[in-house]
């Protein structure tokens, strides 16, 4: 089969081609596993991550890819939730406790960190952790809600908000644009700010339903209740304590952050960032429950991502734009 690998940890800033085509063996499901024909897999930023070497995975080479959307090819023995045909969904967890804090647990397993996972034409997973894809969405719609949905999903929860408190997306890329439309369903009577460097994704923002849109330097015109972070950089950090209200909760939705910028932490005040009891929560991964709720939330209102389309040879591409933050919503390769 086909695959995009990841050999060696390298720096985007230095090559363009993080990932080799290769062709490899079709993997064998273990007795609690199904193979999964992959049609589709989201490019995520925590890709990034893997690449850059700030979540190494343990071993190389390794293939990348955790928004996967496949089709169930064989089943192992012990399978019997799920049947030849299936059409099905892996996220960021391949597996771990299967307990309500699995998210947390040492035994978490990443899809396409710690095994193979979706940027080839087949791959693995436990039937627990694979997920069955609501009609609603075409292929490369429900990639991106596999990582970018249903971790914005956790993410909105953890902000603790109630229905008329406002909201704040601090970067509005994969994830953010659809936590939007999300969050209009969930919370219909709260206004809903959007941080975002460039004017075309502002305008794109208010056309989700954004009442507000300005540059992350920016302030609002009343402070937030809550805030959802999910730039991979310092400074948003920084800006997002000083729109919140007191007593609000800054939810950083982030495997890693990246170095460059770190200094802008320096400038954090304690009285104009922290004081008046305002919360910073970060988001741990995500759960096979959070997962397998929010899509069936995400078909009922139904949620429409927007989607950049790149065949499998083309996946290095993809990530390079995603990179230079070239990017409004999601990207998403199309595997068979």
């Amino acid at each position: 089969m086909k695959a995009m690998r990841l050999n060696r940890i390298c720096s985007l800033k230095e090559t363009n081609e993080p990932l080799e085509l290769a062709e490899v063996p079709v993997p064998e499901p273990s007795a609690d596993e199904v193979l999964i024909r992959v049609s589709a897999c989201g490019v995520c930023h925590t890709e990034l991550d893997e690449i850059e070497g700030r979540t190494p995975p343990p071993q190389f080479p390794v293939v990348p890819g955790h928004e996967v959307i496949g089709y169930v090819e064989k089943c192992g023995p012990n399978v019997s939730r799920l049947k030849t045909g299936d059409r099905v969904g892996v996220g960021w967890i391949h597996s771990s406790t299967g307990k309500e804090d699995e998210n947390l647990s040492p035994e978490f397993c990443a899809t396409g960190r710690d095994v193979n996972g979706g940027y080839a034409e087949y791959m693995t997973v436990g039937e627990t952790y694979a997920y069955p894809v609501p009609a609603a969405f075409s292929d490369v719609e429900a990639a991106p809600l596999l990582c970018a949905g249903a971790v914005g999903y956790r993410a909105l929860k953890l902000t603790n908000l109630q229905n008329g408190q406002s909201l704040g997306l601090m970067g509005f890329g994969g994830s953010a644009h659809i936590v939007i439309q999300l969050a209009r369903h969930l919370f219909p009577d709260s206004p809903i700010s959007v941080f975002a460097r460039h004017e075309d994704v502002r305008e794109y923002a208010r056309e989700l339903g954004a009442s507000w849109a300005g540059d992350p330097t920016d302030r609002t015109p009343e402070p937030l209740h809550a805030i959802i972070d999910t730039t991979p950089v310092w400074k948003p950090i920084v800006e997002s304590l000083k729109n919140l209200a007191p007593g609000g909760r800054l939810v950083i939705n982030a495997i890693r952050k990246e170095n460059e910028d770190q200094d802008a932490l320096l400038d954090l005040t304690y009285h104009d960032h922290l004081w008046m009891e305002r919360e910073i929560k970060t988001v741990a991964n995500v759960t096979h429950f959070d997962i397998a709720k929010f899509l069936k939330i995400a078909a009922e209102i139904p949620i429409r991502p927007k989607v950049e389309v790149y065949p499998l040879e083309e996946a290095n591409q993809a990530l390079v734009e995603l990179k230079q933050g070239r990017i409004q919503g999601a990207k998403v390769l199309h595997i068979s």
